[in-house]
């Protein structure tokens, strides 16, 4: 049988580059990917090269090309879902001058608090600003200094010789769309985090010139603003030299990785949330209205759905916590991991995982983690935070320390949850979970437990951003119409709250002091 028309969808992540080839309805047949290395730099920041990206690129469609010839040979069509609020600085022939300052930069903090200061203020940001922001955007720039408002302010007063020569400031998706098509634009989504828009009305999201006025930036270096699913191009003749494809195959704009994995999650009816782990994780719904909660830091915003905004409330680290005990606390050749016979080439650290933390009962044998190895967002935007065990003993094992960061992760996210339910105007009783750090069943059913509530896991949740961008791709492509995906989205299992729920009730209600007791050290030990 002929193969059907293919999306070659980019799923650019902090850790790395992936490729799939995804059909219309969703089927993931490829699969390719190449780890991207994220420097952490003194003085809080975080860099990646983008041209390692471009390159990582090459290698997973060149690798899909000698798996699935004939798939890739059908791909019609390119869309990407990228890591948002990162920012590059390019010159007028579209070359990176600077590395792309990462999500997880905090670098440009002072510089925010210097332009947009006055009095009363609010973290350093005048309160009269703030109103504006968020009458206008929904939201505000993070006092963290985590995104491209603060990150462009950092390249014009650390390096006024690349802002002089900077022609356009670019998100991650947008970088990638300018070397797919040599053409210079940015996604309704991909530009919220420069707080320059105007979001009122969903379906004409524009900049806004009283804050492109105030943002410091030339507003010249900003990039004109499309929809989602717009067909922005087909390849450059050297995109498609270094890709191996045709120059005909379209390229649509795509998406930034919360809002792909909403689609990708299949949750596209109004308040139907889905919770994703990833690098970070969060919990976001489709929504008909902006809205915003200032208090828990959530907002309705800009997404790939024309008439709709994506509710996010944002965790800064998740899966990262995983990753951290993996890289700094375990090693592979480590008996923990060799439970079950697990190694590099027979399982994922998440096969070891399940293994031990069956093990341990719930509440870790009174071990508690905070998971804010990098600050946190939501329900509280605050830089310095940082992750602790608790009432660690003279017993407490490492598959006690293993099961209480699974269950720090969970806990945290029902303190977000209750904001979300406020947000969303009723309780959340059922939710999809997804992103690649849903693969550990374990996980998934502390946080049934933890929540309270039914977690519906994605038949295949580490595809979840790369069948959004397919998904993205071939609504802009005319395959389909975004209505039609609640019907082509699947799960593989239901976690069903247990018999450790009530143990987590008492156990959050202890967690959610410790923000209260431990905000103030952390902030003399780390402003």
């Amino acid at each position: 049988m002929p193969v059907a028309p293919q999306i070659l969808a980019v799923d650019l992540g902090t850790s790395g580059m992936k490729a799939a080839l995804v059909a219309a309805d969703g089927t993931v047949t490829g699969w390719a990917e190449r780890p991207v290395p994220l420097r952490i730099l003194p003085g809080g920041g975080a860099e990646q090269d983008p041209v390692a990206w471009w390159d990582a690129l090459a290698e997973a469609v060149a690798e899909l090309g000698r798996n699935f010839p004939e798939h890739v040979r059908a791909v019609t069509t390119i869309c990407s879902s990228t890591q948002g609020e990162g920012t590059i600085a390019v010159d007028a022939h579209g070359e990176p001058l600077t590395q792309c300052i990462s999500w997880l930069d905090m670098r440009g903090a002072a510089h925010l608090r210097r332009q947009f200061g006055g009095f009363p203020s609010y973290g350093g940001i005048s309160v009269l600003k703030i109103a504006r922001w968020l009458r206008l955007t929904g939201g505000m720039p993070s006092v963290t200094g985590k995104d491209p408002a603060a990150h462009m302010l950092l390249v014009r007063d650390e390096m006024p010789a690349v802002y002089a020569k900077t022609k356009t400031f670019l998100n991650v998706l947008d970088w990638i769309n300018l070397k797919l098509t040599g053409r210079t634009v940015a996604t309704v989504d991909s530009i919220l985090t420069s707080w320059v828009t105007d979001n009122r009305k969903a379906t004409d999201i524009r900049y806004a010139p009283s804050l492109v006025a105030a943002s410091g930036i030339d507003a010249d270096k900003f990039p004109p603003i499309v929809k989602c699913t717009e067909v922005i191009g087909t390849l450059a003749p050297s995109a498609a030299d270094h890709l191996g494809l045709p120059e005909s195959v379209q390229v649509v704009a795509g998406a930034i990785d919360n809002t792909a994995a909403a689609i990708g999650a299949g949750t596209v009816r109004d308040n139907e949330p889905h919770l994703y782990l990833g690098t970070s994780s969060w919990i976001a719904a489709h929504v008909p209205a902006k809205k915003t909660d200032v208090g828990s830091g959530i907002a309705s915003i800009p997404c790939a759905l024309p008439d709709r905004y994506l509710m996010t409330a944002l965790q800064a680290t998740a899966g990262a916590n995983l990753t951290w005990l993996r890289d700094k606390i375990v090693e592979y050749d480590d008996p923990l991991l060799s439970a079950g016979h697990i190694s590099r080439d027979e399982g994922t650290i998440f096969d070891a995982f399940d293994k031990i933390i069956p093990s341990v009962p719930a509440g870790s044998d009174g071990v508690l983690y905070m998971p804010w190895l990098y600050g946190e967002r939501a329900p509280v935007d605050d830089p310095n935070l940082r992750a602790g065990f608790l009432n660690i003993s003279l017993e407490t094992s490492r598959s006690d320390l293993l099961r209480a960061v699974f269950e720090g992760v969970a806990l945290n996210t029902r303190w977000m949850a209750k904001s979300v339910d406020k947000f969303l105007g009723a309780p959340i009783s059922s939710m999809v979970i997804t992103g690649g750090a849903a693969r550990s069943s374990s996980w998934c059913q502390i946080f049934a437990d933890v929540l309270g509530i039914e977690i519906r896991r994605d038949v295949n949740p580490v595809a979840v951003n790369a069948r959004g961008a397919g998904w993205i791709g071939a609504v802009g492509a005319g395959m389909i119409e975004f209505s039609d995906i609640s019907d082509l989205a699947r799960n593989d299992h239901v976690f069903r709250p247990g018999a450790d729920r009530a143990a987590y009730d008492d156990i959050y209600k202890i967690y959610t002091c410790l923000h209260k007791q431990l905000a103030p050290v952390y902030k003399k030990l780390n402003s």
